[in-house]
């Protein structure tokens, strides 16, 4: 379970403010909202890649708030692959042993039941610069699985790739979170990637979570205008979010 509390952090002239957070342990929480938003801060908060100013971050009960990401045993799967262009896909995912205190045999199979649940056997002996988009997310994908992290963090993980390659890696996610049931936060702008994915939708702006819920009633039942603007929902019920002000 994650949770943050109070928490604030400023960058320059923008401001990430929630106040209280929880995602469940096994939940696929989606943090979607237009770029700008916070989602990816809000995200290397919870990696630990940035500390909060004020507030704090729980993980499984402890406090975390001064946690290091490695202490904190998050995977993370970023936009572009991180992948060293010198090693070849098995030498990539077998990278993070050198920070496990685990026995050759018990990461070699973790190694193998990663390649297994993404059938990328095929892929083990190429080079990652031979690699198209979808096959290299699937490497890293794999890289981070095999460290048995405490929880997946996916920073826009289908962003780069074309329509076929989102539409096959969307499911394998959904396929590896059925799985695992690995507690995930994942960051998107895109709103078909949350009703794909999300089991609740947190719709973010400027820097503040606007609404959190089940996915459906996130979309269906906006609380605010800017949500319902936002997810394409701005029938009559929009007069229900409160009276605008003039000039709004």
């Amino acid at each position: 379970m994650i949770r943050l509390e109070g928490a604030r952090i400023r960058l320059g002239t923008f401001d990430l403010s929630v106040d209280d957070l929880e995602v469940e342990q096994g939940e696929y929480l989606l943090l979607l909202g237009p770029s700008g938003a916070g989602k990816s801060v809000l995200l290397e908060v919870i990696a630990g890649l940035r500390l909060l100013d004020e507030g704090r971050v729980w993980i499984e009960g402890d406090d975390a708030t001064r946690w290091p990401p490695e202490r904190r045993r998050v995977g993370l799967v970023s936009q572009r692959p991180s992948l060293f262009p010198h090693m070849s896909v098995r030498r990539n995912i077998e990278f993070g042993r050198r920070y496990q205190r685990v026995s050759a045999a018990e990461f070699g199979r973790r190694v193998e039941a990663a390649v297994a649940m993404l059938r990328i056997e095929g892929l083990l002996g190429r080079s990652v610069t031979d690699l198209s988009g979808g096959e290299a997310q699937r490497v890293t994908l794999a890289r981070a699985l095999v460290t048995e992290p405490r929880m997946l963090l996916l920073d826009e993980p289908l962003g780069p790739l074309d329509q076929n390659m989102r539409a096959d890696l969307a499911a394998e996610l959904r396929r590896v979170h059925a799985g695992l049931k690995m507690t995930t936060v994942h960051v998107t702008h895109d709103q078909t990637e949350a009703r794909a994915l999300a089991d609740r939708v947190a719709v973010m702006e400027g820097g503040r979570i606007c609404q959190i819920g089940p996915t459906e009633e996130v979309f269906e039942r906006p609380t605010c205008e800017f949500v319902a603007r936002f997810v394409g929902n701005v029938g009559p019920r929009t007069s229900d979010f409160g009276p605008r002000t003039n000039g709004a």
